[in-house]
């Protein structure tokens, strides 16, 4: 297709890459003088008419949104009978290509994401298939968030098909991959899946089929960030593993607050943080990403800490001054600080031990 004159303006150079409904080209804009991505569909789906007026739906959902990390469309048609999409070309490779990042690097590129994300939810859409390939990194750093094709609006998103899947699966959010009604959580829950695999250099789960995905995350057990990559800092680990709870309730309420929360944990310069972004810190809720075993250990640490205190406090009754009633007031004794794992719940409740057992 090289050479190939696109709607008599975008002349065609070559093939910057393709998918299953498309192929996107690096094209050149003859009147305005400048380089773009050309997105044509596949040939064999053009009879089929969903499939057009879903790819065409792409360039007018992806026209509505203005922001430095989404990519821009300049142009929609059809030329020689196939639909086109003419869009900013973005020099540089995909986060697909990045591998695992320094978690000062993961974070910067999150924060990108973030912002790009909550633009678009804040237009109504809900991307639907966030995964590394659809972050395009420019050369100077900047990121993009790319193809809407399968982009809906938040008011006509309810229940696709039961296992009809649009994405990618593993960074699908579980009620997405069951078919089950598709909000701007979905989105969070896969912003999660990008940021864990660039900070662990693997996906949240690893798996054979589909059906192995679906049990995998029907149980909700999700290897901690930390556990892989020790180096990350714990409250990083907290805001990711919050993304991918199972339950959509439990997860970020928007793009913005996932950005408050990294920016927080790294003490990094909110200059990307949206205007939206929440005031209050980011609350931790890690027990549906903590294995079992390591909730086992943490309601044993509570439940001893309890009968410590008890005792403690009855102890204290033998001495000391009395109220009007003769009985001497409990001395307060404060709980353990709280640990953001089970090695620092440990630590601190024998550091707790150790100033008040004299």
């Amino acid at each position: 297709m090289s050479g190939t004159l696109v709607h008599g303006r975008f002349r065609v150079e070559r093939e910057l890459g393709h998918g299953g409904m498309a192929t996107v080209y690096l094209a050149h804009d003859e009147e305005l003088r400048r380089p773009v991505a050309v997105k044509v569909l596949a040939e064999y789906l053009v009879d089929d008419e969903s499939v057009r007026k879903r790819f065409l739906r792409e360039a007018r959902l992806a026209a509505r949104l203005s922001h430095p990390n989404v990519v821009h469309v300049y142009d929609a048609g059809e030329s020689d009978g196939l639909p086109f999409i003419v869009m900013e070309y973005v020099p540089g490779q995909t986060l697909a290509e990045s591998g695992k990042l320094a978690t000062s690097e993961a974070v910067h590129l999150a924060l990108q994401a973030c912002a790009g994300l909550q633009h678009a939810h804040d237009a109504g859409l809900i991307h639907r298939d966030v995964k590394p390939a659809n972050f395009l990194l420019r050369e100077d750093g900047v990121l993009k968030v790319a193809d809407f094709g399968i982009a809906r609006t938040a008011e006509t998103t309810n229940l696709t098909q039961l296992g009809t899947i649009l994405g990618t699966a593993a960074y699908l959010a579980p009620e997405q991959a069951a078919g089950e009604e598709v909000t701007t959580a979905a989105d969070i829950y896969s912003l999660g899946a990008v940021l864990y695999e660039l900070l662990t250099g693997r996906p949240p789960y690893q798996f054979g089929s589909l059906a192995e995905l679906a049990h995998k995350q029907e149980s909700g057990v999700i290897t901690p960030v930390r556990d892989l990559e020790p180096v990350v800092p714990e409250a990083v680990e907290a805001v990711v593993m919050q993304c991918l709870a199972r339950d959509s309730r439990f997860r970020p309420a928007s793009a913005a607050e996932v950005a408050h929360g990294l920016a927080s944990a790294v003490e990094a310069p909110a200059e990307r943080l949206l205007a939206t972004a929440p005031t209050e810190p980011l609350q931790t809720r890690r027990y549906e990403s903590i294995p079992g075993a390591r909730v086992g250990v943490l309601l044993a640490a509570v439940a001893v800490i309890a009968a410590l205190v008890v005792i403690l406090g009855l102890l204290q009754l033998g001495g000391g001054g009395r109220d009007s009633s003769g009985l001497t007031p409990p001395a307060r004794v404060d709980p353990p600080a709280r640990g953001g794992t089970a090695a620092a719940e440990a630590r601190n409740l024998s550091a707790w031990l150790r100033r008040h057992s004299r």
